[in-house]
C-alpha cells in the first residue's frame, strides 16, 4: 500500500487504497543491483531473505569462460585476468587453464569429439560448483563445439554469472605464434583432430565479449574484461568484488 509504505495481506487493504507491485524482472534488477526493496512490497524479514538469497551481481559467483583456437592468447589473458582479480580481492578466483585440466583432471581423455566434449563438461561442472559457492572460475580451454558451450552455459547460469570470451584471433596469426610446430603438424598429418586444420572450431555467436588478439596486447584484453564486468555489475563501486 503506497500511502503507508507498507505491506498488506489482501484482505487488509483499506477500502479506496492505491495498491502497487513489482514484477519478476524487476525483482530480479532490483536483486542483481544491490537496490533497496520498497516498503510496500513484501514484509521486511522476506524482503531480507530474499537479499540473502538473491546477493546482487559483485557478490554471486560467476564464470569467465574463453574459447578460440590454440595460439589465440587464451591462457594468456586468462593469467593476466587471474592477477587482476586478485588484486581486486573479495572473492576466491580459481584459474582453469586448458592444458592443466588436461594433464590433472581428464588425463585419461583423447582428442576426439566425444572426449574434448567429455572435457569440457567436466570443466563446466567444477566451474558450476566455483559460481555455486560465490567464487570467480576463469576457464580457458579450446571448447570448439558450439553445443557443449551451451550446456556449460545452461549448467552455470542457475548459480550465477557467465561470461563467455571469444577470442577471434584468425587461425593465420595462431598459427605464426606457434612455438611448438602443433599445425605444422597437423597440415602434414602428424597429428589428427586438430581444432583449426583437421576439425572445425564452431564460432560462439553468444559471447558477451569478442577479441582479436592480433590487435591488442594481453593487458588490454584482460582490461577490456573487466571492464565489461564492471558495466555488468559483476565488479562493485570502486573495484570492490
Amino acid at each position: 500500500v503506497e500511502d503507508k509504505d507498507k505491506y498488506l495481506q489482501e484482505d487488509e487493504v483499506p477500502a479506496g487504497a492505491r495498491v502497487l507491485n513489482i514484477s519478476g524482472t524487476e525483482l530480479r534488477q532490483r536483486l542483481n543491483e544491490g537496490r533497496d526493496l520498497p516498503g510496500w512490497f513484501t514484509y521486511s524479514d522476506v524482503a531480507q531473505e530474499l537479499r540473502r538469497s538473491f546477493p546482487p551481481r559483485h557478490k554471486q559467483g560467476v564464470t569467465i569462460f574463453f574459447s578460440g583456437l590454440s595460439g589465440a592468447g587464451k591462457s594468456t589473458i586468462a593469467n593476466v585476468l587471474f592477477i587482476k582479480f586478485q588484486e581486486v580481492g573479495g572473492r576466491p578466483v580459481t584459474l582453469l587453464d586448458g592444458d592443466l585440466v588436461r594433464k590433472h583432471l581428464s588425463s585419461e581423455l583423447g582428442f576426439s569429439k566425444e572426449h574434448r566434449d567429455i572435457n569440457i563438461r567436466r570443466i563446466g561442472y567444477v566451474a558450476s560448483e566455483i559460481t555455486k559457492n560465490r567464487g570467480i572460475a576463469i576457464c580457458a580451454p579450446i571448447a570448439p563445439y558450439d553445443v557443449t558451450r551451451k550446456e556449460v552455459r545452461a549448467l552455470i547460469e542457475p548459480f550465477g554469472g557467465f561470461v563467455m570470451v571469444y577470442l577471434s584471433t584468425p587461425v593465420e596469426i595462431c598459427e605464426r605464434r606457434d612455438r611448438k610446430g602443433l599445425y605444422a603438424k597437423a597440415r602434414a598429418g602428424i597429428l589428427k583432430d586438430f581444432t583449426g586444420v583437421s576439425d572445425p572450431y564452431e564460432e560462439p555467436k553468444d559471447a558477451e565479449v569478442v577479441i582479436n588478439t592480433a590487435e591488442v596486447t594481453p593487458e588490454e584484453a584482460a582490461q577490456a574484461i573487466m571492464l565489461h564486468m564492471e558495466r555488468e555489475g559483476f565488479i562493485g563501486v570502486n573495484n570492490n568484488l
